[in-house]
C-alpha cells in the first residue's frame, strides 16, 4: 500500500494510521516482514512507527514478534460506533419512507454483528432489530456484505472463533457453503439474507465502501413483501445511501440525534 501524504497533512501521522488500518485488513495481526510488503516505506520506518505505537498501547508485540492492535484501540472504536447510528439515523430514515421497511445499521464488533442503528417501518407487520442487539456475521444479509469486502483467509479466522451455529434451516452450516455466497455477494455487489436469521424475513445489504470500521446497513421486512422485485428497487437506494454514509465518514459530517 503506498502512503501519499495529504495536503497539509503530518506525515508521520498518515504513515502512522496507515499501519493500523493494513493490520487491520489483515485480521488484527502481522509480522514485521508482511508489513514491509504490505507498505511502501523502509523497515526502519515501519519498526520506528511500531514502536511508536505499542508504546501508548495502539499495538502490542505478541511473544512469536507478530504485531497485533493493541487494547487502547477499543474505546476509540466503541465511542465512533455510538456516534455512526445516530449520525446516520436521515440516511437511514430516507431509506425506510423509499422503500416502506425498517432500515438499519450493524458494524462487525470483533467477530460478531452488532446492531447500531434502525428506523422502523411505519407498516403493522415490520422488521424490529434492537439497537445494540449481536448476531452471528454469517447468518445475516449485513454480516455477509462485510466478510464480502475481507479475504476468504480472514473469514475463516473469523467463523473458527464464532463457530457456525444455523438460526434457521437456510444458514449457511460449512465454510464452503459460506465462501460461495460470499462469491455471489463480491460479484454482485450486495448481499440477500434470505430468511436466514429468521424464517418469514428477507432483507438486503450492502457494505459502506472504504470503511476500516467495517459497517454496513440494510432493509428488511417480510419475505412476501421483500421479493425480487422489491431488491431491484432497494440494491441502487442502498448503494447511494452507503456512498453518502462513506462520504460523510470522511469529512466528519454532522451528527444528528436519535
Amino acid at each position: 500500500m503506498a502512503t501519499k501524504q495529504s495536503p497539509g497533512g503530518v506525515q508521520s501521522v498518515e504513515r502512522a494510521f496507515t499501519i493500523l488500518e493494513v493490520i487491520t485488513v489483515a485480521g488484527g495481526e502481522m509480522s514485521l516482514s508482511e508489513l514491509s510488503h504490505a507498505v511502501d516505506l523502509p523497515l526502519p520506518t515501519i519498526h520506528r512507527l511500531l514502536r511508536t505505537l505499542v508504546e501508548p498501547g495502539y499495538i502490542r508485540q505478541l511473544p512469536n514478534r507478530s504485531y497485533a492492535l493493541g487494547p487502547r484501540l477499543i474505546p476509540l472504536g466503541e465511542a465512533a460506533t455510538r456516534q455512526l447510528g445516530p449520525a446516520s439515523r436521515p440516511i437511514l430514515k430516507r431509506l425506510a419512507d423509499e422503500l416502506g421497511e425498517s432500515a438499519n445499521m450493524a458494524a462487525l464488533d470483533s467477530q460478531m454483528i452488532v446492531y447500531i442503528g434502525q428506523v422502523q417501518s411505519s407498516r403493522s407487520m415490520r422488521m424490529f432489530t434492537e439497537v445494540g442487539r449481536r448476531a452471528y456475521p454469517h447468518a445475516t444479509g449485513v454480516g455477509k456484505a462485510i466478510l464480502a469486502t475481507m479475504p476468504n483467509a480472514e473469514v475463516e479466522k473469523i467463523v473458527r472463533a464464532t463457530g457456525m451455529p444455523q438460526p434457521t434451516p437456510k444458514s449457511a452450516s460449512t465454510l464452503k457453503e459460506l465462501f460461495e455466497r460470499l462469491d455471489v455477494v463480491r460479484e454482485q455487489g450486495y448481499a440477500i439474507d434470505d430468511e436466514e436469521q429468521e424464517l418469514g424475513v428477507r432483507c438486503y445489504a450492502l457494505a459502506v465502501p472504504g470503511d476500516p470500521t467495517r459497517i454496513g446497513i440494510s432493509v428488511s421486512g417480510p419475505s412476501s413483501r421483500v421479493d425480487d422485485a422489491f431488491g431491484e428497487k432497494a440494491v441502487p437506494l442502498l448503494q447511494a445511501a452507503a456512498a453518502e454514509i462513506a462520504d460523510e465518514a470522511r469529512v466528519g459530517g454532522t451528527a444528528a440525534s436519535f
